[in-house]
């Protein structure tokens, strides 16, 4: 199990829920080293940059709307293997069918205000990490 990064974006909904804290407590406890954190408020052309991947996706105005409607708070997180980790320790994308104690049960609204995004691959948490903290940025420990 090698030690690796991943990024969490906790949302707009559970920034403006005062969410932030409980959900960086919990991955925490989850194992998880913050390496990196900010708060933004992200522009129409970042989130549509963020998530290019969705582009076309019937679901991407939306997600875009969503993602600029307030600020959120960008995570670089380690542990060893921190991908597969992460998701499991947020949960499925709808808090209807999340298992019990993960984030996204705890915290999320519903399955498009789901309090938290998480890398879904190692090559992706590379270029996400690199979308949001330069190496500089990262804080060694």
């Amino acid at each position: 199990m090698a030690v690796s990064l991943t990024l969490g974006i906790v949302k707009p909904d559970a920034v403006a829920g005062g969410k932030t804290g409980k959900i960086v407590a919990h991955l925490e406890e989850a194992g998880f080293t913050l390496r990196a954190a900010r708060l933004v408020r992200l522009t129409p052309g970042q989130a549509e940059a963020f998530y290019g991947v969705h582009r076309g996706r019937p679901f991407f105005a939306d997600l875009v709307s969503f993602m600029t409607s307030g600020p959120c708070v960008p995570l670089a997180l380690e542990r060893a293997d921190a991908v597969p980790a992460l998701r499991k320790v947020i949960g499925a994308t709808d808090p209807a069918e999340a298992a019990p104690g993960t984030i996204r049960k705890l915290f999320a609204e519903s399955k498009g205000r789901n309090a938290i995004h998480a890398s879904d691959s190692d090559e992706n948490a590379a270029r996400e990490v690199g979308f949001f903290f330069t190496e500089g940025e990262l804080a060694a420990l």
